[in-house]
């Protein structure tokens, strides 16, 4: 059982660690982009909004599942 959680532990920690390099990659690019300052941290505000929706989404649909899924002891573990 601990070698299941620690593979799905392994699998949050490298997915969080592409989507945060998956985040700077995208601000340094835009950072740099030939566009007024007003208007990059326009697009950025707008960026990290859509981001944080879409991780909240995910945080309650994974809390969802957690809350959903069958107890060990229901299970006869």
């Amino acid at each position: 059982m601990s070698d299941n959680n620690n593979n799905d532990n392994s699998l949050i920690y490298l997915l969080a660690g592409v989507g945060l390099g998956a985040i700077i990659g995208a601000a340094a690019g835009m950072l740099f982009a030939p566009k007024p300052g007003a208007e990059t941290r326009d697009e950025l505000n707008d960026k990290f909004k859509e981001l944080k929706s879409k991780t909240e989404e995910w945080v309650n649909e994974q809390k969802s599942k957690r809350d959903n899924a069958p107890a060990a002891e229901e299970l006869g573990v």
